[in-house]
């Protein structure tokens, strides 16, 4: 062998030997960037499983949030329904009473809400045709003791039930609803715990 074969030959091998310690680096690094890769990949995956479960359970406790305060909702407007139609009810039997039931407790409001001075009391257009003969006077001897009296308008109200009892510029409205509605709580609470044995 000539000295440049040996040259070549020489030249060849470390060219070899470098090829397969370039690409034996090369699998290696290329095997660590798999790795890497793969646990990147692994902790995305985690991290979104993770995430995913997370709002998974959130989305799960909103639902059942939701669903719970909308029947809690619905009980609710039920149970108002429900003393709403008896508080119907019981202004239908008040309403219903016979004249010497209904009068007795118009004297009995009447009597609540008399004070001193001349008053002037209103009724409806169908209870002031039925009003008893007494009437006038038993309500007069109420407001006597009061320290004033009380007439009777020929002219009706515009209400249904009940009255309006008028001193000067000061009038109370002693009608069925609009007493309810100026204790409408106390009356819910009433009525709910007749119900429910509970305060709404």
């Amino acid at each position: 062998m000539s000295g440049l074969d040996e040259i070549l030959n020489i030249i060849e091998t470390q060219q070899k030997h470098d090829e397969d310690r370039i690409i034996s680096s090369a699998k290696t690094r290329a095997g660590e960037i798999q790795a890497e890769a793969d646990e990147k990949a692994q902790k995305a995956y985690d991290d979104y499983m993770k995430k995913a479960e997370a709002q998974h359970e959130r989305d799960f406790e909103n639902a059942c949030s939701s669903a719970d305060a909308a029947a809690k909702r619905k009980i609710l407007a039920e149970k108002v329904g429900m003393i709403d139609s008896v508080i119907e009810n019981v202004v239908r039997k008040l309403k219903a009473l016979p004249d010497d039931q209904y009068f007795g407790l118009m004297e009995r409001l009447v009597k609540m809400h008399i004070r001193q001075g001349d008053g002037l009391i209103f009724f409806g257009k169908n209870d002031l045709k039925r009003i008893p003969a007494d009437f006038e006077n038993n309500i007069n001897q109420l407001a006597e003791k009061a320290g004033g009296t009380v007439r009777i308008s020929p002219d009706p109200a515009d209400i249904s039930d009940g009255f309006i009892l008028k001193y000067g510029l000061v009038s109370e409205n002693c009608s069925f609803y609009a007493m309810i509605e100026a204790e409408k709580d106390e009356v819910r609470d009433t009525a709910a715990r007749a119900l429910f044995g509970q305060v709404m």
